[in-house]
């Protein structure tokens, strides 16, 4: 298994390279050159396999046994679980009225997105030991990014990580998750701004080749390969647990799975595990930063004038960037196109898909967009019926559920990525009761450090200047432990 950027400037790398790379130097992004199929025989063997079990078979699929040794592998993903509250990891729940939801958030920071998270950091502590190397992690977030990337990296002498996010435009249970975590290799940065104000000097810092290599610069956002990977097996264990007929042909039913969404990471690892053979009907279901839901239903990618503030932070994004992986499948991998494309909606911000492309968009996906008063309906009608209560982020998709009528033969499952007690405000303003963890309780008495961003500031210029300063420290460190 080899990869290639979606921007056609680079092939040929290995797992290793792109699992330490940010965006390939072509500005794109990586993916694997073949998409491996799966047969529904090979399903049904596999329909009775534990998540994490599942999670190993798809990763051996992209990892060369030459680079990650099976035995090596299944080690690295059963450390990086056992820190999950579940033995599982995760979880899935049905509820009246045929809705079913698949928990994620089962991990230290209460987010889908730490069974991804915590795994990569095993695949990078791998290589970094083997090699007797380090790395510097950069990572902007729109809220639960930055907490699971520090936590699943917390105190690795091998790595430091630097998280930049919008300040307050996050809640408060977010912003502290990261704050309160020190230690020597965590270097936390609060900008005035927004995610995608964020995203910016981030890019023209992993554009620098020079400042990439030196440094060892890489991302644990969903620009990462290995996190898409990992989530690939989100939507196998959905399948296999709700849809997976135990007899019979090639012929399989559809699951279709409701996802909220704002990087579109999750997007693009159901369009690959369509593509590798699951009969998945994927639905997009943002909030009021409707970029995603106007792209599906008239081609029109073209940021608004402003990101909302929503009920649903983590989604508050207007730049969905692994749509850019989409694109690159849906257009039979024409790396060509799909860099003019997205060099002219980075240039103007505005786009209108070829009609092709659109067309073959509406073939793998359907969206919604959910505003904060249907967030809030769909939150108290959950509890109301099942008294089960889910977070904001959870509650578009489940808003979509309850608005649009399942088809016949078909099941139905809505991804629940985050828990709810992430989300206090919103659990408020809808009324509902709320008994928070001890760990959330316990982030208000803990102690914070972080930097600020002011608005004023050159970012690019301040976190270059910070990212050579730890390079600096970290040599002076290794220098004296030599000399002792």
């Amino acid at each position: 298994m080899r990869y290639c950027s979606t921007r056609a400037g680079v092939q040929g790398r290995s797992f290793r390279d792109v699992l330490f790379s940010g965006y390939a130097p072509d500005g794109g992004m990586f993916m694997p050159e073949t998409i491996p199929s799966l047969s529904p025989e090979t399903l049904r063997t596999w329909s009775h396999l534990s998540y994490q079990q599942l999670l190993c078979e798809i990763c051996c699929l992209y990892i060369p046994e030459q680079e990650i040794p099976r035995h090596d592998l299944e080690g690295l993903i059963s450390q990086a679980l056992s820190s999950f509250s579940i033995p599982e990891a995760v979880r899935l729940v049905q509820l009246k009225d045929s809705l079913s939801i698949l928990e994620l958030f089962h991990g230290e920071t209460l987010a889908f997105k730490d069974l991804a998270m915590s795994c990569t950091a095993q695949f990078l502590q791998y290589f970094l030991r083997k090699d007797g190397k380090r790395a510097i992690i950069l990572v902007g977030t729109s809220g639960d990014t930055g907490s699971s990337a520090i936590r699943s990296v917390f105190g690795l002498s091998e790595v430091d990580i630097v998280v930049v996010f919008p300040c307050g435009r996050i809640t408060k249970v977010q912003e502290r998750q990261m704050t309160t975590s020190i230690a020597d290799n965590i270097h936390v940065f609060a900008a005035d701004g927004t995610s995608d104000d964020i995203d910016v000097p981030l890019r023209k810092l992993f554009a620098d080749p020079d400042l990439v290599q030196r440094h060892g610069l890489m991302s644990l956002n969903s620009v990462n390969w290995s996190r898409i990977l990992v989530q690939l097996a989100h939507f196998l264990f959905a399948y296999l647990q709700l849809s997976m007929p135990q007899t019979g042909g090639d012929a399989l039913p559809v699951l279709e799975v409701l996802v909220p969404t704002g990087g579109a990471g999750n997007i693009a690892a159901g369009c690959i595990m369509k593509l590798m053979g699951i009969p998945l009907r994927l639905v997009a279901v943002v909030n009021s930063n409707d970029i995603v839901h106007r792209a599906v239903q008239s081609g029109d990618f073209s940021m608004s004038d402003s990101v909302k503030q929503t009920l649903a932070p983590a989604i508050d994004i207007q730049d969905p960037y692994n749509l850019e992986r989409v694109f690159w499948l849906l257009s039979g991998r024409d790396g060509a196109m799909v860099k003019s494309l997205i060099e002219e909606f980075q240039r103007t911000h505005k786009l209108t898909l070829p009609a092709s492309l659109h067309q073959q968009l509406c073939e793998v996906l359907s969206s919604g967009s959910v505003s904060d008063d249907g967030i809030l309906e769909a939150m108290r009608r959950c509890w109301q019926d099942n008294h089960y209560l889910i977070c904001p982020h959870t509650a578009v998709g489940v808003w979509q559920h309850y608005h649009t009528p399942i088809r016949p033969e078909e099941n139905r499952c809505c991804i629940a990525t985050a828990s709810p007690a992430k989300f206090q405000e919103a659990v408020q303003k809808a009324g509902l009761p709320l008994d928070l963890p001890e760990a959330v309780k316990a982030l208000d008495k803990l102690e914070t450090r972080y930097e600020v961003l002011e608005r004023s500031d050159d970012w690019e210029s301040k976190l270059r200047q910070h990212i050579e300063s730890i390079s600096s420290l970290r040599r002076r460190g290794a220098a004296a432990k030599t000399r002792d």
